[in-house]
């Protein structure tokens, strides 16, 4: 499962060449050929609500499923693995949305994504030890019902008010002329 930013040609090929299904949305406007009568948008055909077996373009044979969405848009999710169901779809659709949920609140959390280092050992340990701290407020967020902003905005103000009351740090008064 994978998010549709990354569903490129090249990507599920090399998905394929491992042996591996994928799953992963579709843009509306990726060409498909449903009936070997020349190819169309995704959004242009009719998709069964079970899912229809298409022709994608450069790729070959893939399952794809049109969903609506409470908004009133639609997605489309395609898979390689052509006897998938739309029970296993929504089963692995809500695991990728759960997938979704952990990296925004990693990114929202921890600035994971503000790493200004250059070498890869330094943005590795920065990576590492952002996914540890934001374990750790995940774990005190589960125990204590609280959302990951509220986690952070009490660490930071706990911190704020900790420095406001010993200071570790003193500024020096500004020189007088």
């Amino acid at each position: 499962m994978f998010d549709g930013w990354y569903s490129s040609l090249a990507n599920v090929k090399g998905l394929r060449g491992l042996g591996w299904h994928w799953l992963t949305r579709l843009k509306a406007n990726r060409k498909v050929n449903p009936d070997r009568t020349g190819l169309r948008a995704v959004s242009a055909c009719d998709i069964a609500a079970t899912g229809t077996i298409v022709h994608l373009e450069g790729y070959g044979l893939v399952k794809v499923f049109r969903i609506a969405a409470p908004d009133g848009t639609t997605d489309h999710w395609a898979t390689n693995h052509l006897g998938m169901t739309d029970l296993d779809r929504v089963r692995l659709a809500d695991a990728s949305w759960r997938i979704e949920e952990y990296h925004r609140g990693l990114k929202q959390v921890t600035n994971v994504e503000r790493c200004q280092c250059r070498a890869e050992v330094a943005q590795r340990n920065h990576i590492g030890l952002a996914i540890r701290a934001f374990l750790v407020v995940e774990r005190w967020c589960f125990g204590s019902g609280v959302g990951w902003l509220r986690a952070k905005w009490q660490i930071v103000h706990q911190a704020v008010q900790a420095d406001r009351a010993h200071p570790i740090y003193r500024i020096p008064p500004p020189a007088t002329i």
